[in-house]
């Protein structure tokens, strides 16, 4: 062979080498943009899937993962997908949520920390996202701190204030069910700041403290504190246990006669626990944060059917909890165009969710300055059955948010911004 020729085709060769190497740095960016749009907005749930509040944990699970497929079938957050990354809390190991959010955060790499059912874990959670700058939703603990006195700028609350739920219920109480008063409450944060709720919002109106007591999660046998009680001869007996301790508490309660002596009632009441019940056990006045069976209120007929369609019930106060839960780190990232979270955290200030997101009457908006949601409230009584097998309550009063809020000032929240 002619060195020439050899030389002539390595030369070719080595251009169309440099060629084909230019041709891909010029088509690299535009894969590298495609691939940077399609990475997923990841959203971390660090909630109970175990224990006592399993059972209100899968259902804001069920909510969430709801609201993650419309949002995915409008376009994502961004333009981009969205995925749901999942972790089991417990119910009560505060040690352990802190761990999982960690893990969430540093490991998984989320852009947002949704939870937890339990108010002492969502203010162990708060201590984590609050230190790494993540903004943090709080689809359903409770407790005042959260939003108050505990506050952080990127923390954000859906459920109700223990002190919301109090103001709501009380007058409905004081009237069907008497003003002597002892409590079952269970001993944890969520306990302590909605049975001091109840006394704030009791000595307005005139009740008298008889008695209460203190209840360990987890609680299996009441029988001891049914008799102190019964004893110390309230005119209503307020329940403030929740998930399996409420369907444990009314049941023996029931069980021991106390309905046909004393009236059993309390404030935050749940359709899980509800469900739980046998019929005679479903009694009482109660607060529910949110209520499936509202005719007339645009979309939740929808709401009801889709989650219907998922798991065969009705959708609880939990599914919406989770589901607007979601929807908000939605809103905020779409809102402020950006997924930097001290952006969004503005964004969402005195932010309304649309009405297919409220689905309530009178809507729902956070209220700036406390980053807590300002929903309605259904107060009402248990039913042993309705017009359908999942109708368990009645109810007779819609509150409005604002009328029960209490004034930021009142919420003990000093939030301060980063510089």
């Amino acid at each position: 062979m002619d060195h020439t020729e050899s030389s002539n085709r390595g030369g070719r060769r080595n251009v169309l080498k440099a060629a084909a190497a230019a041709g891909a740095l010029q088509i690299a960016p535009a894969f590298v943009v495609k691939a940077l749009a399609a990475e997923p907005v990841k959203i971390g749930l660090d909630n109970p899937l175990t224990g006592t509040y399993a059972a209100v944990g899968k259902n804001e699970l069920i909510g969430c993962q709801l609201a993650v497929e419309q949002i995915n079938a409008k376009g994502g957050i961004l333009g981009r997908p969205v995925e749901l990354v999942v972790e089991d809390s417990t119910s009560g190991d505060a040690g352990t949520a802190v761990q999982k959010a960690r893990k969430l955060i540093e490991r998984d790499k989320v852009n947002f920390l949704l939870g937890n059912v339990n108010s002492a874990l969502a203010l162990a959670m708060a201590q984590v996202s609050y230190e790494k700058g993540v903004l943090h939703i709080v689809p359903g603990g409770h407790t005042d701190a959260i939003t108050g006195a505990s506050c952080h700028w990127n923390v954000f609350r859906v459920c109700n204030t223990t002190q919301m739920e109090a103001n709501a219920v009380t007058p409905t109480l004081i009237k069907n069910a008497g003003k002597r008063w002892y409590f079952i409450t269970p001993d944890y944060a969520f306990g302590h700041t909605l049975q001091a709720g109840l006394e704030k919002a009791g000595e307005k109106a005139g009740y008298t403290k008889v008695g209460g007591d203190l209840t360990p999660l987890g609680t299996t046998d009441f029988s001891s504190y049914l008799i102190k009680a019964s004893a110390a001869k309230p005119d209503v007996i307020i329940f403030l246990v929740q998930g399996e301790d409420m369907v444990n508490a009314l049941k023996q309660a029931v069980q021991f006669g106390l309905d046909k002596r004393f009236h059993l009632a309390g404030a935050q009441q749940e359709l899980e626990a509800l469900e739980g019940l046998p019929p005679d056990a479903r009694i009482g006045t109660w607060v529910f944060e949110w209520y499936w069976d509202q005719p007339g209120v645009p979309h939740v007929a929808e709401f009801v059917a889709a989650i219907k369609k998922k798991t065969g019930r009705v959708p609880t106060a939990r599914t919406w909890f989770g589901f607007a839960a979601t929807w908000t780190c939605a809103l905020a990232a779409n809102t402020a165009k950006s997924l930097d979270a001290v952006k969004m955290a503005k964004a969402l200030q005195g932010l309304k969710l649309p009405p297919e997101i409220a689905l309530m009457p009178d809507g729902a908006f956070y209220r700036a300055g406390q980053n807590q949601l300002i929903p309605n409230l259904y107060v009402g009584n248990a039913q042993a059955k309705g017009k359908e097998p999942d109708d368990l309550f009645h109810v007779t009063e819609i509150v409005k948010g604002p009328d029960v809020a209490g004034t930021l000032e009142e919420s003990g929240c000093k939030m301060t911004w980063p510089a």
